[in-house]
């Protein structure tokens, strides 16, 4: 097979200021990334690990076709999410066993991850590493860390301060002194080095031990002070140094001393501001410290947040949600603050008014998130999700609150499924649900967004269902009842029962017409298009129509790809796949971040141009369509009324091309990306000619050669998916199709097949 082009990918943020030094670290850090697949940067809070990270990731991106990908690991509080956030880095929906999902998605890739600030979720990362080292190698690991990950194979650079001046050295540009007239210049135009500063200059940086975080904060002084001014209130400040603990590490002292001086200098205001933002470890716009923070009466948010942008402490970034900047520190400012909150004793009212902020942010997502701004408010909950993350945390952690996250965590299930986090959504409901034992209406909804999340991923929910419809009964609640049968309706469906699923189905609508709850009702609209659509229902098609109506009227324009699938199968199923394809199409060109909404717009794709004959195509779409549902991380690409068609078009398919040509088409865009697959579904990326191609021996492809030479060495799928970490199911899998590749009917008939074939290639 050939081996495609792939453009390259990634998430690396562009720089905000200029990169400063560290030649010898650069060339040391892409020496050792040449020869070794991990390699650990580490190094004291401030020196500059994740800036010289991120210089090398992006200096050495052209190296990996895949990309080059970050994951800031410092918002991560609970160290079982650092595989959800991961995968959520790559645009993976979260599954039962994420480590699993990531091993197989990137087995085939040949891309650098950076993880950033590992040293507090050590352990699991160096977990998670191991596993994908061993899956992928065409993977590389650039981690950052303040001590090492003692993973086998780990190679460590220590990130030492930038070089100072030596005492009465006048001699050629320092880093450190280069660093502090960047920064100096940045906030003061015209600041420059001359022979009259140079020494104070480099007295400074000396005083500082070169370490970059506290030179940055030192030269921002230059926007009010001279830099004769500058040391002399450093030397004041890090006098008392003397009085400190003598087990705190002289180069830890020096940078909490300039950290000391930075808040000293702040105005009372911008000090609260300062410990008080330290509860948002995803950053905060104005709104959210209007709310949480405590501005005195005659200072406004802004002013405050003003003053701390010009003093360094926060950065500006642009935001995604109304356009509104976004305000970040770095986290060794934030770890600062937050010690000061503790100290004074307000972090509890903080916490409480967080708490509140983010259980109203969560029912206006809910109340607009069907409407003109569903993929801002999507957008948003992304960027706030650390924040979430951290909220939930807390509240679960206080009984009293619980209650609260509980709330929040119903209000969003949506974006649980949407945004591809589903098992950390099941985790805190579960959390929420056995704290908050009373039957209560909160408790009740918390039960259907559990049993939603559930059913869409296969998970126990028979007891869920069970109490929900009691509460439902309970309260007398119209929304609660058509939930049940929503869910209950999902599950029957699923299960192969499309008869009773669209009965219940029904009942859910005509309840939630009677509730208006216009969200509820478009989702039970697909759901019952669908299971009427594998009926043979003429009427599924009214019931798509009218989901698609419902978006154009509230301007949904996330929920309408989902509407156009509905119309497009069923116009399909009426013969007319041209005008299903076309609205396909208009689907996919929407570029919507939803891998189970693609990957059922490519499957229906596939079946139409299996109507029109072009079955070159239909091998490649649902190749595709295999590689989106993978990425997915959804159930429903497996369930059998899917399936079914899909296998209808495959036959038909093989029958014209011949088994060789439809195994070489349909692999070779199992390795499409996912821009790859929208490319090639909108024609925007021709397709190669397969004729006369042939797969690996057999038309196996590696990862299927690699299984079956597990298979002849007489291991158990359950041992196979242990050795390879992926799930069983997806070891059966392939298992399955190696059989009917290779026309056997027996495992043991594989070791025969491979004694007669050459080794796979190198």
């Amino acid at each position: 097979m050939a081996v495609r082009s792939r453009r390259s990918a990634g998430n690396l943020p562009a720089e905000l200021t200029s990169f400063v030094g560290r030649r010898h670290e650069l060339g040391e850090a892409k020496r050792l990334l040449s020869a070794a697949r991990l390699v650990t940067l580490t190094g004291a809070g401030g020196v500059g690990k994740t800036r010289l990270a991120l210089r090398v990731a992006a200096d050495v991106r052209r190296a990996f076709p895949d990309g080059v990908w970050l994951v800031e690991l410092a918002d991560v509080g609970d160290p079982h999410l650092v595989p959800n956030t991961v995968a959520t880095a790559f645009g993976l929906r979260g599954t039962s066993d994420q480590a699993a999902g990531l091993a197989e998605y990137l087995e085939d890739k040949q891309l650098l991850l950076v993880l950033d600030n590992c040293e507090h979720v050590a352990d699991e990362c160096a977990t998670l590493v191991a596993k994908l080292l061993a899956v992928s190698g065409g993977l590389r690991v650039l981690a950052t860390s303040r001590h090492t990950l003692h993973v086998e194979g780990e190679h460590l650079l220590h990130v030492e301060p930038l070089p100072v001046p030596r005492a009465g050295d006048t001699g050629g540009p320092v880093e450190a002194v280069t660093l502090f007239a960047d920064r100096a210049a940045a906030v003061s135009p015209g600041f420059e080095l001359t022979p009259d500063n140079r020494a104070t200059v480099s007295r400074i940086c000396r005083r500082l031990e070169g370490i970059p975080l506290a030179i940055e904060l030192a030269a921002v002084r230059v926007r009010v002070l001279s830099v004769d001014q500058v040391l002399e209130r450093l030397d004041d400040r890090l006098g008392l140094l003397t009085s400190r603990p003598a087990a705190v590490r002289p180069r830890r002292r020096t940078l909490e001393a300039a950290i000391d001086w930075s808040f000293e200098l702040c105005t009372p205001a911008e000090q609260r501001l300062w410990a008080q933002a330290s509860v948002f470890p995803g950053g905060f716009d104005l709104d959210a410290a209007e709310h949480v923070c405590s501005p005195a009466d005659d200072d406004s948010a802004l002013d405050v947040v003003t003053g701390l942008v010009d003093k360094s402490v926060l950065s500006r970034q642009n935001g995604t949600f109304g356009r509104h900047a976004w305000y970040r520190m770095l986290e060794t400012v934030r770890e600062y603050g937050g010690a000061r909150l503790a100290a004074d004793g307000g972090e509890a009212g903080v916490r409480a008014r967080q708490a509140g902020y983010y259980a109203d942010l969560a029912r206006r997502y809910r109340a607009e998130g069907f409407g003109p701004r569903q993929s801002e408010w999507l957008a948003r909950l992304r960027r706030e999700h650390a924040n979430l993350r951290a909220v939930l945390d807390h509240c679960l952690a206080d009984p009293g609150r619980a209650g609260q996250a509980l709330d929040i965590a119903a209000s969003l299930w949506n974006f649980w499924y949407g945004g591809g986090l589903v098992p950390e959504g099941c985790g805190y409901l579960r959390r929420g649900l056995e704290l908050c034992g009373e039957r209560t209406l909160v408790r009740a909804r918390g039960l259907y967004a559990m049993a939603f999340l559930a059913i869409q991923t296969g998970a126990p929910h028979a007891e869920l269902l069970a109490e929900l419809g009691e509460l439902a009964a309970e309260f007398d609640d119209e929304r609660l009842r058509a939930g049940h049968a929503e869910c209950a309706g999902m599950a029957t469906f699923f299960t192969g029962d499309l008869t009773g699923g669209a009965d219940l189905l029904e009942r859910a609508l005509a309840g939630y017409r009677t509730a208006g709850d216009a969200l509820l009702v478009f989702d039970t609209l697909i759901l019952l298009a669908a299971a009427r659509f594998f009926l043979g229902d003429p009427r599924g098609a009214a019931a798509a129509e009218e989901a698609l109506a419902l978006t154009e009227r509230h301007e949904a324009r996330w929920s309408r790809g989902y509407a156009l699938w509905a119309v497009a199968i069923h116009r399909w199923r009426a013969d007319q796949p041209r005008q299903a394809a076309e609205l396909l199409h208009e689907a996919v060109a929407l570029r919507l971040p939803d891998r189970t909404l693609l990957a059922f717009l490519v499957e229906a794709l596939a079946w139409c141009h299996s109507a029109e004959g072009e079955h070159e195509r239909v091998a490649r779409l649902l190749g595709a369509a295999a590689a989106v549902w993978r990425l997915s991380g959804a159930r429903v690409g497996e369930m059998s009324p899917y399936q079914g068609v899909d296998e209808q078009c495959a036959t038909l398919a093989r029958k014209a091309l011949g088994d060789e040509v439809f195994d070489a088409a349909f692999a070779e865009a199992t390795g499409f990306g996912l821009d790859e697959v929208v490319r090639y579904a909108l024609r925007e990326r021709p397709a190669p000619h397969v004729a006369g191609k042939t797969a690996e021996p057999g038309g196996l492809t590696r990862r299927q050669r690699e299984i079956a030479e597990l298979v002849a060495r007489g291991m158990s799928n359950k041992e196979i998916a242990a050795a390879l970490v992926l799930s069983g199911r997806t070891v059966e899998g392939h298992v399955e199709n190696i059989l009917v590749k290779l026309g056997l009917t027996s495992r043991t008939q594989v070791a025969s097949w491979l004694a007669g074939q050459p080794g796979p290639p190198a």
